[in-house]
This record gives structure tokens, sequence and C-alpha cells, in this order.
């Protein structure tokens, strides 16, 4: 079965959240440890926001430390079974992700102005709260591909193209004496 869907655009965030897991920070001395596990309705609304046809399982791990300051080291492990569209073939298939990632919750107003590609990404937190549940659904938006291919789905006459090499072409240009 085959969904059409069309993105307008960048993936925002509604106002409340889809997954909201709220997480006082004055709970963290050492170290925390928090999971997420996501609900059919909540799984139901990130797929809507996110364009998949579905998601069948989100859990996300978070292990937090405070750093110097208020800063909140985050580390953590996401995984989760998601139904896509294929580019390809446009048909539904599911996929298994699973994506290590670290991340620093911020103070709101405190962001970083640089873009360093290279940088962990900050998330901004206000109230002394971090909301865990939306960090994990933008850990999914972030590590879900782009342009998902079913396996074995290829391009129609993709294997069949003829390769020729530059040289090649140049070569035919030559004049032959």
């Amino acid at each position: 079965m085959t969904t059409d869907r069309v993105l307008d655009g960048p993936i925002e965030p509604p106002a409340k959240p889809e997954m909201q897991r709220l997480f006082a920070i004055a709970r963290i001395d050492s170290g925390a440890r928090f999971l997420v596990e996501s609900k059919p309705d909540e799984r139901a609304a990130l797929a809507r926001r996110m364009g998949l046809v579905a998601i069948h399982a989100l859990t996300c791990r978070f292990d937090l430390r405070r750093d110097d300051g208020d800063a909140i080291e985050a580390r953590g492990m996401l995984r989760a079974r998601v139904r896509q569209i294929c580019v390809v073939s446009l048909d539904d298939f599911d996929a298994d992700i699973t994506e290590d990632f670290s991340v620093r919750f911020i103070p709101a107003g405190t962001e970083s102005e640089a873009l360093d590609p290279d940088s962990e990404d900050e998330i901004a937190y206000e109230g002394g709260v971090l909301d865990l549940g939306e960090a994990a659904s933008e850990q999914l938006a972030l590590a879900l591909d782009p342009f998902p291919r079913k396996p074995g789905a290829e391009l129609p006459g993709a294997a069949t193209a003829p390769e020729i090499s530059a040289f090649a072409a140049l070569a035919k240009l030559l004049p032959r004496d």
C-alpha cells in the first residue's frame, strides 16, 4: 500500500510535543539514567509530524551528567522501527534504526552562535527541566534516511546503463588521421 506524503519545508515541533518526558536537572547529582519509551498514540503523532507511514517502536536511553556550570552532557542510544516510503518504488517498507548520539542541554539563551558541524548538538532548556521525550523525537528525525530505499529497489535501467569514461568520450572527438 502506498501513501502520498508532501512535506512543505522543515519539520517543526508542535507547541506541545507529542512525546513529552520532563526530567528535573536537580535530580542529576553525579549522573542519571532515563529511558524514554513511546506509547502508540505518541508514535502515531510523531509519524504524522515526520512524514512517516508509521512508527512501530521507539525507545531512547539517556545517560546524563552535569558539565561545568548549568550544561548537562547526554549520551544515549535510540532504537526505532519505522515504516517509510521508498523513493524508488514508492512502496512502504519497514526499517530498523539504531543510533548512538551525544548532545548538550544548555540554558535557553546561551546557545552557541558558531556553526560547527563537528561540535555536539545543543538543546536549550528552561526552568531547570529537560524534555527528554522531545530530545528523543529530534534524535529520531536526525537518524532518518532522507532518501529511504527499500532493500533491493533499483532505478529502472540503472543497472543496464553503459559506463563510458570521460576520456573515451573525448577520444571520439579527436580527428583521426
